[in-house]
């Protein structure tokens, strides 16, 4: 049996929780940050955070002052606990605006909905074949003060995702309104030359991903150079590797792109690393 909890009240997660009105299902209204669970206790929480309470505040919500890296930290371990996640698991903590009015809220206050699954690892693994991907255009990803946030207006990763499927691809490329390459339908973007890493940068449009940053982070503490700047699809067939990143997967080695083959030994090394750093986090709390 697994558990959520629904601004306070924990409940089983076949339970009845929508309620008429509820303003994230009838307009998309709130933010949601994906968390990946190791140990049976979530990973990277103070970024994720931080990023669920800044995108809250972007669209206008108020997020309580209690919604703390704690409080979530405490809650998300309680359902884990109560769901028996004592290994991998992912979760996801919703910020929705309260019910009331119609695209005019009665109200800017917040409410929170906390869900867990199970995950079949509990470190990461890269992918053991590679994905194979293409550019999605049928959509544009518009570039705007929201751009780097979760909100739950996602219809472009949707219609992106089955653009995917319907090509019998692993994944697309999301371009934005300039036709820059930014992200996939659920992940951010790497490319590898030389050695060195190339990412969008946020001002392009692209999701302020943790896994991202995470990456990032990594690259340049092991003294890989890394740059943030806009990439055209001439980039990726120039590109030595291609590889996506998310907070539950972590890294997704791509093997090609239309008639580009890539190579996966920088993907390796940074899934090492990444385990390497949770391992010792872990093993310190």
């Amino acid at each position: 049996m697994l558990y959520i909890n629904n601004n306070g009240i924990v409940l089983s997660n076949d339970s009845l929780t929508i309620q008429a009105g509820n303003r994230a299902y009838l307009y998309g209204d709130g933010v949601f940050e994906s968390i990946r669970i190791m140990n049976g206790v979530p990973i990277n929480l103070a970024n994720h955070t931080q990023r669920l309470l800044e995108g809250a505040k972007a669209i206008k919500i108020r997020p309580s002052t209690f919604y703390t890296e704690q409080f979530f930290h405490d809650k998300i371990v309680e359902l884990c606990k109560l769901s028996e996640l004592e290994e991998g698991g992912k979760c996801r903590i919703s910020l929705d605006r309260m019910m009331g009015g119609a695209y005019k809220p009665d109200s800017n206050e917040s409410s929170f909905f906390i869900e867990v699954y199970p995950y079949e690892c509990n470190n990461f693994e890269l992918n053991s074949k590679g994905f194979e991907i293409d550019q999605y255009t049928d959509i544009k990803k518009q570039r705007n003060f929201l751009s780097n946030y979760k909100t739950k207006n996602g219809l472009v990763y949707v219609m992106a995702a089955i653009n995917a499927t319907e090509r019998k691809l692993d994944d697309v490329l999301i371009v934005n309104d300039q036709g820059g390459i930014i992200e996939s339908s659920s992940c951010n973007l790497f490319l590898v030359s030389n050695g060195v890493l190339y990412t969008p940068g946020l001002e392009e449009g692209c999701l302020a991903g943790t896994m991202r940053m995470q990456i990032i982070n990594l690259a340049l503490k092991n003294g890989i150079k890394v740059y943030e700047c806009n990439l055209l699809p001439q980039n990726l067939l120039a590109a030595d590797e291609v590889f996506l990143t998310n907070a539950i997967r972590g890294v997704n080695w791509v093997s090609g792109y239309r008639t580009k083959r890539y190579f996966n030994n920088m993907s390796r090394r940074l899934v090492a690393m990444l385990n390497d750093y949770w391992e010792n986090s872990l093993n310190n709390i």
